[in-house]
Order: structure tokens, then C-alpha cells, then sequence
């Protein structure tokens, strides 16, 4: 009896699968768009037994890609030629993630010396044209504290008068 099953369910299995290969058949004839589901609906099974039929699987996608190179008229799409593609657009994505980042740490850098000059808590970017407008207003001031000190006293040059007391 369990080898009228075991039989049963071979046989079962054989004839979803012809089934399967038959859709396939008819969706790259018509050129209907191949899909997993839809070629799971057309043949009537559920779409795990697909799945665990990893052959039939293959089968689908290989008709996918045939459709696709005959639609599109150019040269047929491989699986290499996809992974290449894949693996230059992940390089290529790495490369500006690393140039955004070091635009982003260059950026905050400059917006930082900008407010800190803008804000007054850092030194000036002319230091020393400063420090010499410093000295000659230090200078401007002793010459004119030492006129005011000269006016302020105006006998200061004539000597002393002795006073009758």
C-alpha cells in the first residue's frame, strides 16, 4: 500500500510539473510577461511547489531572461553580466558614500570657523595688522595724554617764582 502512495504522489508531482514546463511554453510563445506567480496561476499549483522544484524555478527565470534579450533586440543578458553590473553599481555606491562623508565633515568644518570668526570668540583672520593698529593708537594716546598734560599746566616750562610771604 505504501507503494500505491509513494506512486500516487510521483505521479501527482510529474503531472503539476508538465504542467509547469507547459505554461512556461505557452508564456514565452504569446510573450506574456513570465513570473513566478503567473506561471504558477496558469498552471494551477501553489507557488512553493515551484520552490521547492528549484529546477522549474531555473526554468522560469531562464525564459524571463529569454524573454526580456528578445524584446529588447539587444545582446541577451547573462547572469555574469548581471552580477558584474551589481557589483560595479555597489563599488560605485561605496565610493560616494565616502566622498559624501568626507564633503560633510569638510563642510561642518567650515561652517564652524565661519560662526566661530562671526561670533567674536576667535582670533581675527589679520592678527597682526591688529596688533599694529593697536600700537599706533597707543602711541596717538600717550602723544595726546602728554598735549593735554602740557595744556593743563601751562606754567609747567617757566621756573618756579619764589612767593613774598
Amino acid at each position: 500500500m505504501n507503494t500505491a502512495i509513494v506512486d500516487g504522489r510521483r505521479a501527482d508531482s510529474e503531472r503539476r510539473r508538465q504542467r509547469v514546463k507547459t505554461a512556461i511554453q505557452q508564456a514565452t510563445q504569446n510573450g506574456t510577461a513570465i513570473s513566478a506567480s503567473r506561471i504558477a496561476r496558469q498552471a494551477g499549483v501553489d507557488r512553493t511547489f515551484l520552490y521547492r522544484h528549484r529546477d522549474l524555478l531555473a526554468l522560469i527565470h531562464a525564459a524571463e531572461l529569454q524573454l526580456a534579450a528578445d524584446t529588447s533586440g539587444g545582446p541577451p543578458v547573462s547572469l555574469a553580466s548581471l552580477q558584474a553590473d551589481l557589483a560595479n553599481a555597489h563599488a560605485r555606491n561605496t565610493r560616494l558614500f565616502t566622498q559624501i562623508r568626507h564633503l560633510e565633515r569638510r563642510l561642518s568644518e567650515l561652517m564652524g570657523e565661519h560662526v566661530w570668526r562671526e561670533s567674536g570668540l576667535g582670533a581675527p583672520a589679520d592678527h597682526e595688522e591688529l596688533q599694529r593698529q593697536a600700537t599706533r593708537l597707543e602711541q596717538a594716546s600717550i602723544e595726546l595724554c602728554r598735549r593735554s598734560w602740557k595744556r593743563s599746566r601751562p606754567n609747567s616750562t617757566r621756573p618756579v617764582q619764589p612767593t613774598a610771604s
